[in-house]
């Protein structure tokens, strides 16, 4: 088959290789699926560059853990009712050497998920990491219906995902964003206030939301956690996913004094039953009437490093796909 991967880290145009390799063939509880778009997330480009410092976890990665395609062969265990099916796919590449950057993939069964009609294809290959942290960060602490759930970011892939989700599970959702462009996006997401992240944000929440937030959604944990405090209700909750900066400091005592809870979401790691519960959560929000993102670039196969370097540089928003 056609695929991308590398054997050392690096730059894109310095370590991306495209070429043939053998065919995967599932395992035991198992589906292979061929690809029609691959879905580029930043993970999957900081792991290439070795931003997070773990060095290359096998000789030679595929990268890109979400993708879209139809299963062609099951392994021993798995119904032949899945040969056939269109499905959207998450976890590729996660604790596993071969992601979605080629023309199949293997995954367990329970990583491919049936693609609803309403769904494009081109959504579905963009939906895993950022679908499942969302679904995880808002649900993290609890349900979340009746409750007032700030989005930190809502334009982002994440933040678009958290406004949509924590919309359909009953929230009232307040959406920051650090552009009016951006506002619009959030909006669209299901957002019923979308406030600019400027020097006035603390007092524009606050009169929005006068007896405080019960759950904030996080993707600025060093930069936000002050004010987060400022704008939690007693006994609220921040579900963090992404810093920008590793080693934050934090208001002890303030977090302490109201009885505050913070967790942390890594995408890898997320219960099995959590993801699960996600994908679902997901598809019904596509079968509702959910857009979904915009697609900002479409990459060849063969511009997999430009690809990368789009992400890694955005010169616009939205999401980033290869086609297989």
């Amino acid at each position: 088959m056609k695929a991308a991967w590398y054997e050392k880290q690096g730059a894109a145009q310095d370590v991306l290789i495209v070429g043939e390799i053998d065919d995967p063939l599932p395992q035991a509880g198992e589906v292979r699926i061929r690809l029609s778009v691959s879905g580029v997330n930043p993970g999957d480009v900081k792991k290439r560059g070795n931003a997070f410092g773990i060095g290359m976890p096998y000789p030679r990665v595929i990268p890109h853990s979400d993708g879209v395609g139809t299963v062609d062969i099951v392994g021993e265990g798995v119904s032949k009712d899945w040969i056939g099916r269109h499905v959207w796919c998450y976890g590729a590449q996660s604790y596993r050497p071969f992601g979605t950057a080629a023309e199949y993939t293997v995954v367990p069964v329970e990583q491919a998920v049936p693609l609803p009609e309403t769904m494009p294809v081109e959504q579905g290959a963009c939906l895993g990491i950022p679908g499942i942290t969302a679904h995880r960060a808002v649900q993290v602490a609890g349900p979340v219906k009746g409750k007032t759930v700030l989005v930190q970011g809502g334009a982002g892939a994440v933040g678009i995902c958290a406004v949509q989700l924590a919309y359909r599970a009953g929230a009232r959702v307040i959406a920051t964003c650090r552009s009016k462009s951006d506002m619009v996006i959030a909006s669209r997401a299901g957002a019923d206030d979308v406030l600019l992240a400027d020097e006035k944000l603390v007092a524009r929440v606050q009169e929005i939301a006068p007896d405080g937030i019960d759950h904030i959604v996080e993707v600025a944990f060093a930069a936000n956690i002050k004010m987060d405090v400022e704008l939690l209700a007693q006994g609220g909750s921040i579900a963090a996913y992404a810093t920008n900066a590793p080693t934050p400091e934090i208001p002890f005592w303030q977090l302490v004094f109201m009885n505050s809870r913070i967790f942390f979401i890594g995408s890898d790691d997320i219960p099995t039953e959590a993801k699960i519960e996600a994908t679902k959560a997901i598809n019904h929000a596509f079968e509702a009437g959910w857009q979904g993102f915009e697609i900002a670039e479409r990459f060849q196969l063969d511009e997999i490093a430009d690809a990368h370097e789009f992400v890694e540089h955005p010169p616009k928003s939205g999401r980033v796909i290869v086609m297989i």
